[in-house]
């Protein structure tokens, strides 16, 4: 359950959107709504702030605002934990340059640090666009069965009536090479043997999930873990794809991506990490 988010405020032209985007989430789930600004407190951005509030919907709860000075990362991992936040919303580029991508953008670096899920928003919208479509993974980890409960539950709140859950599995577990019509009868044997063991790991999953009202499909992709999902969610054009957090974080990591650090490098659209 979600009772407090968290909205970065950095006064950009993107602000209101990010600010609709986080209200309107804080309203469907009933939570309530922190900002944090780092910088110094000044009339001048209090005024700026009250004018946007005044522009965008009406919150439930009014908005608790945090003024602070310091390392934008230090300071709002600081409040995510005095604050109790369960959801952290950032706004984030959809494609970071190389550069970026190595040593780690504010969003990216409050993503693999969090303690609570983050939402990553690409194309953040004043106007409310209904989610049609939720794509949510369902890799085999231990994580994987509480991101797929969370992704039932975003589907819910946000009124969401289809939601996919892909199976990622690693094209090397097949251990065969296809060289003639035996071995190509064989791959495809395999592989379809595969798919029904992770259409059952996943469905033993879902009976203790509320699925009533949502049209649920289940689809394997034999391919490289993170990047198979990402290119999938894209081509299908999902409003959300919901992901478990990373267990290594480090550089190494990021120097041989593996999962997550795919997706981050190039959002394919808004993306809810779980943690």
């Amino acid at each position: 359950m979600i009772k407090n988010i968290l909205i970065g405020i950095a006064f950009s032209p993107n602000l209101k959107a990010n600010l609709c985007e986080a209200i309107r989430l804080s309203n469907m789930f009933n939570a309530q709504l922190f900002g944090v600004h780092v910088g110094e407190k000044s009339t001048k951005k209090e005024t700026q702030l009250n004018n946007l509030l005044s522009e965008v919907p009406t919150l439930k709860f009014p908005l608790k605002v945090i003024w602070q000075e310091g390392k934008p990362v230090d300071v709002i991992l600081e409040t995510t934990v005095h604050k109790n936040i369960d959801l952290l919303i950032l706004g984030a580029l959809q494609k970071e340059k190389i550069y970026k991508y190595y040593v780690g953008s504010i969003a990216r670096k409050l993503t693999r640090k969090a303690l609570c899920s983050v939402l990553l928003l690409i194309k953040p919208s004043i106007e409310r666009h209904p989610c049609k479509h939720i794509v949510i993974s369902g890799l085999q980890d231990e994580k994987t069965e509480e991101t797929i409960k969370a992704g039932f539950y975003f589907s819910k709140k946000l009124a969401c009536k289809r939601v996919t859950i892909v199976e990622e599995i690693d094209q090397a577990t097949l251990k065969v090479n296809v060289s003639d019509d035996v071995s190509l009868r064989k791959t495809t044997i395999t592989k379809e043997r595969m798919q029904k063991r992770e259409d059952a790991r996943v469905n033993k999953m879902l009976e203790h999930i509320d699925t009533s009202d949502i049209i649920i499909k289940t689809q394997g992709i034999f391919g490289r873990s993170g990047y198979s999902i990402g290119h999938y969610a894209k081509v299908k054009r999902a409003d959300l794809l919901v992901m478990s957090s990373c267990k290594k974080t480090g550089i190494l990591d990021r120097i041989f991506p593996h999962d997550l650090e795919y997706i981050l490098s190039e959002l394919p659209t808004d993306v809810l990490i779980v943690k």
